[in-house]
């Protein structure tokens, strides 16, 4: 009897051995497969940091594909923060000025000279030189601050934006000031304008706000010739164009004209060729230069045969000089000269010059 259980216990005590041996091997088995459910960079075992991935990697796994970051565009630029913080109110400005949920207080203003907008409850705010935000912040605090509203919610909206507008002053078909011009060439907004008078001088000066010095250009005649003056035009800016000098040649000549030498000089012989030179009843001994100086009109007689001949030098003219060539026939009084001499001059035609 005590041989039988002995047995018993020996054979109890193996197959607990090989049962455990058995469920270690299958413990082992499942260990080295692969969790069917697993992603990849988990971790099977609780509390496990996954390994490491490369930035790329980690996006496509995140969403299932792969990320972009959207590039910045010049058009999207132009909408961007930083862009619109560049323009700011000024007078003249026509704005619209609402609260959310306060209809009431909703009103149309247009900034005054002194930079001030009169607005409900809250009376003047200067809002010159400040932005949309700037100044929606500053009217929410006004709001706030006065009890009147509880965490106000101002926007602006700017109906006419006059100061930001660009003004032509001078030989332009059309001065004034041109509203919504921005992102414009100075040829575009000299078009606007009605393009160049007659008589309106190539060397331009363009003013801009907070710039010491104006920006000067001399421009071709034919704008087209050369696009190298055709600048990128700024809110506020301002462009003079000023009146060419113009040099008169009037009387016995074959062509009466107003000469345009903003590029340059011309001399008694030259501006006499371009009028289509003298005419045969010409009194050459009484050609005379008139001129406008600080003390007033002068005279200067002009040996103009003797210039033909080379005999004395040419003389060189400056701008609003009148070259007078009186008929050899007429009995001119010499104090009437300057007198005929300007009524001569506004009737020409205007000619430009290329010297």
């Amino acid at each position: 009897m005590e041989l039988g259980t002995s047995g018993y216990s020996r054979c109890g005590r193996a197959f607990l051995i090989l049962l455990t041996a058995l469920v270690v091997a299958a413990g082992s088995a499942v260990a080295q497969q692969p969790a069917k459910n697993s992603q990849p960079g988990q971790s099977d075992t609780p509390g496990q940091l996954p390994a490491a991935q490369p930035i790329s990697q980690a996006a496509t796994n995140a969403s299932g594909a792969a990320q972009t970051t959207p590039s910045i565009t010049p058009e999207t630029a132009k909408d961007s923060p930083d862009q619109s913080a560049l323009i700011k109110l000024g007078p003249g400005d026509l704005i619209e000025v609402s609260v959310y949920n306060v209809p009431e207080l909703a009103t149309k203003a247009r900034i005054s000279s002194s930079g001030d907008v009169y607005l409900p409850l809250i009376d003047y705010v200067h809002v010159d030189g400040l932005t949309q935000e700037e100044a929606q912040t500053l009217i929410e605090k006004r709001l706030s601050d006065g009890g009147f509203v509880r965490s106000p919610h101002v926007t602006i909206f700017v109906d006419e934006a006059s100061s930001q507008g660009v003004t032509i002053i001078g030989e332009v078909g059309k001065p004034g000031i041109y509203p919504d011009v921005s992102d414009h060439k100075l040829y575009e907004v000299i078009s606007q304008a009605g393009g160049f008078s007659a008589s309106a001088s190539r060397k331009i000066a363009v003013i801009r706000r907070n710039q010491p010095e104006p920006i000067r250009i001399n421009l071709p005649r034919n704008l087209a010739d050369d696009l190298s003056g055709n600048i990128d035009i700024l809110p506020g800016d301002t462009i003079s164009v000023p009146r060419a000098p113009i040099i008169y040649v009037v009387g016995d000549v074959g062509r009466p004209s107003g000469l345009l030498v903003d590029n340059g000089s011309l001399t008694v012989l030259q501006a006499l060729a371009l009028a289509g030179g003298t005419n045969r009843t010409a009194k050459m001994g009484g050609a005379r230069i008139i001129r406008k100086t600080p003390a007033g009109m002068t005279e200067t007689n002009v040996q103009l045969k003797k210039m033909l001949e080379a005999k004395v030098p040419d003389v060189t003219l400056q701008g609003d000089d009148i070259l007078f060539v009186p008929v050899s026939a007429g009995k001119l009084v010499a104090s009437r000269t300057i007198e005929v001499a300007l009524t001569m001059a506004t009737a020409v035609s205007i000619y430009a010059v290329h010297p």
